[in-house]
């Protein structure tokens, strides 16, 4: 599998920002993406939501997954929701299968969405019967 570049776009909104991933996040592009979090989280005090744009994102290994959840850490301290969108299905499996997917939020996970849905919305299964 040739290596696919790594390409990082920014865009900034109030109290937002989106960093927009594309290509390979892996042993020699993960630093990258820990700089670009930080400095968002740096230099933007209003900063309410980070966003990671996955959508093009094609690979991740696990130097990328440590990147995510350095960045985890990162807004976790400062009160910052960092959101994961648009995971392709390769990296929810590596979530899933780690065990930290509930640690990203993101509006296209179902678990997370029946967490906040209202009590009476939520749906639980039949008990044996």
């Amino acid at each position: 599998m040739p290596h696919s570049p790594f390409i990082l776009t920014v865009e900034a909104g109030p109290g937002t920002v989106s960093l927009h991933l594309a290509g390979d996040l892996d042993y020699a592009t993960s630093d990258e993406l820990v700089q670009h979090a930080d400095h968002c989280l740096t230099t933007r005090p209003d900063l309410h939501d980070l966003r990671l744009d996955c959508t093009a994102l094609r690979f991740c290994d696990t130097m990328g997954i440590s990147a995510l959840l350095m960045i985890h850490r990162k807004t976790t301290a400062r009160d910052v929701r960092l959101h994961l969108d648009a995971p392709p299905p390769f990296l929810e499996r590596i979530l899933h299968t780690t065990g930290v997917r509930q640690l990203f939020h993101s509006p296209a996970h179902p678990s997370q969405q029946a967490d906040q849905a209202p009590p009476g919305n939520r749906t639980s299964p039949e008990p044996p019967g």
